[in-house]
């Protein structure tokens, strides 16, 4: 049997990968008077008079809403609701299996932002947090931000706040391991979708100032109508000088420091890395082939080298940050992850590895440690409020 027969028997033969499981047994009527009828009604009263008390009783207040339209699937892009459905169901695994979160998968249609929140919205009482997934960006930038305004329970969007806390986790590591400072480094974001540009938020809060985005058209700049808002509004903060307009990424690799490549395979070249300053740091992340193969990068003179996929060392998975995060979330009633919160598990995540090499700049992403201090971080965070 193939690899792709043994794949596809696993999930045919279970329809999935998750099952409902009760928590409390029903053999007779006195069981079933305490689950259901009669008990339940004394339990929806008490509710309609105090309906913050369903988080209590209620399977809502430990479900986490797993959303996706499909619109932005890593490696695969736009392959539709039902698509992506099988993403969201996975990670709705590993959100059980590795921190105890209850998780469902929602697939939503490819309508308007606007139509996607009310979605949302409107079944919010029944969740404790919603996890946003492979919706594409300009769309996903709007959904969060109106479901933060909107919503009393966290939101969170793993292409975003999630690579970017995994991302710095990595760097602030590869930092120690090439003897930088972070306030220091010159560092080039390739791909500036719903991942990059919350990456380049992130690093940007935490001080590092020297940030040059890259997408389709070249640098983007304030004055390039063909970026959206959210990426203009980046490079404005940033002071991208407005001649930069048009230049492609092997225009402005000469002393770089760091590569950060969340776009597509082979677009950066080992002359590219050449010209970077001394031992440079390649964070080749696209799935499932990278922007550099890492032995090229090596051959260039990378002196540490990260890619998303297992197969190499260093594997900047998103995996690393979102059980734990939403643990912590739901065991704190953090309401709202920001960039304080995320640098917070960032520097948590990354201090998972006592002593960082060129080989290991993050944990492995089955490092019973990762949970527990990702965990741990946001509820000593949540104190500090």
């Amino acid at each position: 049997m193939t690899e792709t027969e043994e794949i596809l028997k696993a999930h045919e033969d279970h329809t999935g990968v998750l099952d409902i499981q009760s928590d409390l047994a029903v053999h007779n009527k006195t069981e079933l008077g305490r689950a259901y009828t009669p008990g339940v009604a004394v339990i929806s009263k008490m509710i309609a008079k105090d309906p913050s008390l369903k988080n209590k009783y209620t399977v809502s207040g430990k479900l986490v809403a797993l959303v996706t339209d499909g619109s932005a699937v890593l490696g695969l892009g736009n392959i539709g609701p039902a698509g992506g459905l099988p993403v969201i169901e996975g990670k709705a695994l590993l959100y059980k299996d590795l921190a105890g979160i209850n998780a469902i998968p929602i697939a939503v249609d490819q309508v308007s932002a606007d139509e996607i929140v009310s979605t949302i919205k409107n079944t919010a009482k029944s969740f404790a947090g919603i996890h946003l997934e492979d919706i594409a960006a300009p769309k996903c930038f709007e959904i969060e931000e109106k479901l933060n305004e909107q919503l009393d329970i966290p939101v969170y969007h793993d292409d975003q706040e999630g690579t970017a806390i995994v991302v710095l986790a990595g760097l602030i590591n590869a930092a120690k391991v090439t003897g930088r400072s972070l306030d220091f480094m010159h560092v080039v974001i390739n791909g500036v979708g719903a991942s990059g540009l919350a990456t380049a938020k992130l690093l940007y809060a935490v001080g590092i100032k020297h940030l040059t985005l890259i997408d389709v058209y070249g640098v983007v700049t304030a004055n390039d109508d063909r970026y959206n808002k959210y990426q203009r509004d980046m490079a404005k903060t940033l002071n991208t000088p407005s001649d930069m307009l048009g230049k492609q990424l092997t225009d402005v690799m000469d002393d770089q420091d760091v590569f950060i490549g969340l776009s597509d395979k082979h677009l950066l070249s080992q002359t590219d890395v050449h010209r970077m300053a001394k031992d440079p740091i390649i964070f080749a992340l696209a799935n499932p082939v990278p922007e550099i193969e890492p032995e090229d990068a090596a051959k260039a003179g990378a002196k540490v080298i990260a890619t998303g996929s297992s197969q190499h060392p260093n594997q900047v998975n998103n995996i690393l940050a979102f059980p734990g995060l939403f643990k912590g979330l739901l065991e704190s009633g953090i309401t709202h992850v920001d960039a304080k919160l995320q640098e917070v598990v960032a520097k948590a995540l990354a201090s998972v590895v006592a002593n960082p090499t060129a080989d290991e700049i993050v944990p492995g992403v089955f490092d019973d440690q990762v949970v527990k201090t990702v965990t741990a971080a946001v509820v000593d965070y949540a104190n500090t409020l």
